[in-house]
């Protein structure tokens, strides 16, 4: 197999994180701009990548383990980069791509036929597939937000503050890129779920009573219920970002133990 497309989409992410990272300590718009559109580049690089590997193997990208760390990796890099430009704001770049970069790379070291998921195909399985992933991505993008809220409070409380706190995003504004993603993550969950509900009706094999499932409502009210205290003054700000960052637990909890353990239809979605 190739490697070219994987060695530059690496090469992109690092260069990217450097980019930002630099912009962040220095306030220069180039930079910020530069990091921006190297990563656009890695997005590029990085679906060749995956079409050349689904091509290679005859089969779709979240096949195996690597597979899905991979194409979990491109959504949340082209998630982070909508909400980029939607906000306006280059400043959490720099925390953001260390997840995309080390999911990126430990997606290459991860055996290519581990726990190898049931055979399933179609466009509607595809599109459930992919949309529990985007949702992942969304509502990991939510807990780094949350993650920078809560760290940048602190440093506001303790008045330690030194010329790189002023660069981060205001508090509302981190506020409103976590809704944001959040959002991605609800609508993307909802219809992936939905659709997956079509494909098993259509499956005599796969049952609707799958322990996936069970979390995956509880992980829908979990997020709603986000949505929902975040807007109220009670909860709006540091609360509101603890109960992300829980919910975000739950998530790890529904794509590790209950996919390998407890569900016989999901392995890596």
């Amino acid at each position: 197999m190739n490697h070219l497309f994987p060695i530059l989409t690496a090469l992109a992410y690092l260069l990217s994180f450097v980019l930002y990272v630099r912009f962040l300590g220095t306030g220069k718009k180039l930079t910020g701009r530069l990091g921006t559109l190297v990563l656009g580049l890695g997005l590029v690089s990085h679906y060749f990548a995956l079409l050349e590997r689904s091509r290679g193997l005859h089969t779709v990208p979240y096949h195996d383990l690597y597979g899905s760390m991979s194409l979990f990796g491109w959504l949340l890099a082209l998630t982070y980069l909508g909400l980029e430009l939607y906000h306006r704001q280059r400043s959490v770049g720099a925390f953001v791509m260390p997840f995309i970069l080390v999911f990126f790379l430990a997606a290459h070291l991860a055996p290519a036929d581990r726990l190898s998921p049931p055979a399933a195909h179609g466009a509607t399985f595809a599109f459930h597939v992919t949309l529990s992933i985007l949702a992942y991505a969304g509502f990991a993008l939510s807990f780094v937000l949350s993650l920078i809220f809560l760290g940048e409070e602190r440093l506001l409380r303790s008045h330690k503050l030194g010329n790189m706190v002023w660069r981060l995003p205001p508090l509302e504004l981190l506020e409103r890129m976590s809704k944001s993603s959040v959002l991605v993550g609800l609508v993307s969950i909802a219809i992936g779920t939905a659709l997956g509900f079509v494909w098993v009706d259509r499956l005599s094999e796969y049952s609707f009573y799958d322990p996936k499932y069970v979390v995956t409502l509880l992980v829908l009210l979990l997020y709603a219920a986000y949505l929902r205290l975040a807007g109220t003054a009670a909860w709006r700000g540091a609360r509101a970002s603890r109960l992300c960052v829980f919910n975000f637990l739950i998530v790890v909890l529904s794509f590790t133990v209950v996919n390998l353990y407890l569900s016989q239809s999901h392995r890596y979605f």
